[in-house]
C-alpha cells in the first residue's frame, strides 16, 4: 500500500489518520479535538476521513486544508441514484455496510498523496473496526468516546447486563426500576434508564450491533479518550481504568478552547439577556436531532406562560409554527424564541438561572462549565442516563415530573429551581462541579495531564 511513498525523511514523520462517524455532533466534536492536537503538534500531519456530506457540513465555515490537516471523503455506501426513504438509521446502515473498505481505500490515497506512512489511527469509538485496521498496519489505535463515562460503561458491560437481566421484554416487564447494583458506580441507574440496544429495542440493527462490538473492542485500544473529566465520576473512571490500557478523560475542552466568534449572536440573544435580571431566565433547547411531540410543546408553552418566567427558547421555525399564536403574542414582552442560539455564551450569561434541556452530553458539560442547574426532559439514547446522574447522583438538577412536559410540571420545576431552597442547593452543587472542571484543565489538572499523554502518543513515529 505504501510502495509509491517518496523515499525521504518525511516518511518517518508522524501521520495520524482520523476516522469520523458521520452523525449528529460527532464529526464536529472530533474536529475540535483534532484542531487542538494540530495546534499543539504542528510537526504532526493529520488526515481527516468522513463522508462527503458530513465533511461538507463539518467544514462549512472552516478551511479544509489547514497546514497540517487535510480532509478526505470516504464512500457513504449509498448506491448510485439511491433515494432515501427517510427511515431512521437508514444512512448509518448503508454507511456501516461500506466499512471498513471505504476507509481503507481513502487511507491509501492519503498515504500516497501526502508522502507519509500512517503512524497512528485516531477514531470515533463507534468505528470499532479502526482497531483491526490499526493492528493490520502495526500502529496505535486511539478511540474517542464523546459522551459520558457512565454511558460508555453500559457498552463495556453490555454482555454482563444482558446475562444478568435478560433481553426478553416479557421477563423485564415490571422490573424497570431495578438498579444496576452489580456494576461499579452504577447503583443509581435503573433498567428503564438504559439506552435502546442494550437489552431492549432491535438488538440486531446495524447501529446497535456496532455499539455492542465497540464495547467488546475498546479494551484492545492503545488508549480510550473520553469526553469527560475524572472528577465528575471518580468511581466509574477507576473501573474503566481497570478495563482499558489507558483511559484518558480530557474534557472540558471544546467550549473553552474554541469559543464562538464575537459576531456569532446573529439572533440577538445576548443583547436580549443583557436586559434581564440576574438568574431570572430559563434557557430552553432540546438539541438538533430529537424533537418533542406536539402535545408536549403545547404543555411547555402553557407552563412558561403560567409561570411568568422570562424565557429564551432555541426552536426551529418548523416547530415554532406548532405553537399557538396567542402564546407568542402574550409572551412577546418577556420571552424570546429564536431558530438558533450560541448556547455556551448564553449559559455563561448572568441572566440565565436554569437550563431546560434534553440532557445531551455536550449540553450537560456546558451546564457544568457555566454553573447552571438543569431541568431535564431526556428524549432518546443515553440522555436518560445523563438525566439520572444529574438528578439522583450529582444533585445539579431535576428531571421533569413523569418524564413528559405538563403545564403543572413546568411551573413546578421552574419554581423549585429559581425560587426554592432546594434550587439554591442545586446551584451550589453545580458551582462546585464547575470548580472541579476548571481545575481539571489547569496546568497540573487531570484533563491537561491526560491530553499531554494523548499528544505524546500521536507525536510518536
Amino acid at each position: 500500500m505504501n510502495e509509491t511513498i517518496p523515499n525521504d525523511t518525511s516518511r518517518s514523520a508522524p501521520h495520524v489518520a482520523v476516522f469520523s462517524f458521520p452523525s449528529s455532533s460527532h464529526p464536529m466534536s472530533l474536529l475540535m479535538l483534532v484542531r487542538r492536537l494540530t495546534a499543539a503538534a504542528p510537526e504532526v500531519m493529520f488526515s481527516f476521513f468522513d463522508t462527503a456530506k458530513s465533511n461538507g457540513q463539518t467544514f462549512k465555515n472552516i478551511d479544509k486544508d489547514l497546514e497540517n490537516l487535510k480532509v478526505y471523503d470516504v464512500d457513504d455506501g449509498l448506491p448510485e441514484n439511491y433515494v432515501l426513504t427517510g427511515k431512521w438509521g437508514e444512512e448509518i446502515e448503508l454507511f456501516m455496510a461500506a466499512t471498513p473498505f471505504n476507509f481503507k481505500k481513502s487511507l491509501e490515497v492519503a498515504e500516497v498523496e501526502r508522502g507519509r506512512k500512517i503512524t497512528c489511527v485516531l477514531s470515533d469509538a463507534f468505528l470499532w473496526f479502526s482497531g483491526e485496521m490499526a493492528v493490520e498496519i502495526g500502529v496505535p489505535w486511539l478511540a474517542v468516546y464523546f459522551s459520558g463515562a457512565f454511558a460508555l460503561t453500559t457498552h463495556i458491560y453490555t454482555d454482563l447486563i444482558r446475562s444478568t437481566i435478560g433481553v426478553d421484554p416479557n421477563a423485564i416487564a415490571g422490573r424497570e426500576d431495578e438498579t444496576l447494583e452489580f456494576i461499579q458506580g452504577m447503583s443509581s441507574v435503573r433498567i428503564r434508564d438504559l439506552q435502546d440496544g442494550i437489552i431492549v429495542g432491535n438488538l440486531e440493527s446495524a447501529f446497535n450491533r456496532m455499539l455492542h462490538r465497540m464495547g467488546q473492542m475498546l479494551p484492545r485500544a492503545t488508549a480510550v479518550v473520553i469526553n469527560t473529566f475524572e472528577e465528575s465520576n471518580p468511581t466509574i473512571i477507576e473501573d474503566l481504568n481497570s478495563k482499558f490500557q489507558k483511559c484518558l478523560s480530557i474534557a472540558p475542552f471544546t467550549s473553552l478552547t474554541y469559543p464562538p466568534p464575537s459576531d456569532s449572536d446573529t439572533t440577538g440573544c445576548l443583547s436580549w439577556l443583557d436586559k434581564q435580571k440576574p438568574s431570572s431566565v430559563v434557557y430552553i433547547s432540546f438539541g438538533t436531532v430529537g424533537a418533542l411531540p406536539a402535545h408536549e410543546l403545547e404543555a411547555l408553552a402553557e407552563g412558561l406562560e403560567g409561570s411568568g418566567t422570562p424565557f429564551l427558547w432555541s426552536l426551529n421555525d418548523k416547530l415554532r409554527e406548532q405553537l399557538p399564536v396567542s402564546f407568542l403574542n402574550r409572551t412577546r414582552e418577556w420571552g424570546l424564541i429564536v431558530p438558533w442560539a450560541p448556547q455556551f455564551p448564553i449559559l455563561q450569561h448572568r441572566a440565565v438561572g436554569v437550563f431546560m434541556t434534553h440532557c445531551g452530553w455536550n449540553s450537560i458539560l456546558e451546564c457544568i462549565l457555566a454553573g447552571v442547574p438543569v431541568i431535564g426532559r431526556p428524549i432518546f439514547a443515553e440522555q436518560h442516563l445523563n438525566g439520572r446522574f444529574i438528578s439522583d447522583v450529582w444533585g445539579t438538577g431535576i428531571r421533569i415530573d413523569g418524564g413528559v412536559f405538563t403545564k403543572g410540571g413546568v411551573i413546578k420545576g421552574l419554581e423549585l429551581i429559581l425560587f426554592n431552597e432546594e434550587g439554591k442547593k442545586m446551584m451550589e452543587k453545580v458551582q462546585a462541579f464547575k470548580e472541579l472542571a476548571e481545575k481539571a484543565i489547569e496546568t497540573d489538572g487531570s484533563s491537561t495531564r491526560n491530553f499531554k499523554t494523548l499528544l505524546q502518543i500521536v507525536s510518536t513515529t
